[in-house]
């Protein structure tokens, strides 16, 4: 799989996933939590997903807070799996919001 050019990133995202950001090499969002339980249970049910997707996010946790980093490593930048697994994401985070 190769990676987008610049411009099919940030015109992807400006379609499809507009509270996510370009910072090469990935695209970036921030997510917060009335808790830390769910914040940790966002992390858990994106876990399970990512395994069946083979397709693994760089993440951060601290307390309350979430912040998601996708890029394809193989292919040394952005594919469709990190935007595919993006829209998994925030179908995931819905039900937080």
């Amino acid at each position: 799989m190769n990676a987008l050019s610049k411009d099919q990133v940030i015109s992807q995202l400006a379609l499809h996933l507009k509270d996510w950001i370009f910072k090469e090499p990935a695209i970036k969002r921030d997510f917060k939590f009335e808790t830390f339980v769910e914040a940790f249970s966002f992390i858990t049910s994106i876990a399970l997903q990512a395994e069946k997707y083979d397709h693994h996010p760089d993440w951060s946790n601290g307390y309350n807070k979430v912040s998601i980093e996708l890029t394809t490593h193989t292919a040394n930048g952005i594919t469709q799996k990190d935007f595919d697994l993006a829209k998994i994401i925030d179908r995931l985070y819905k039900k937080y919001e």
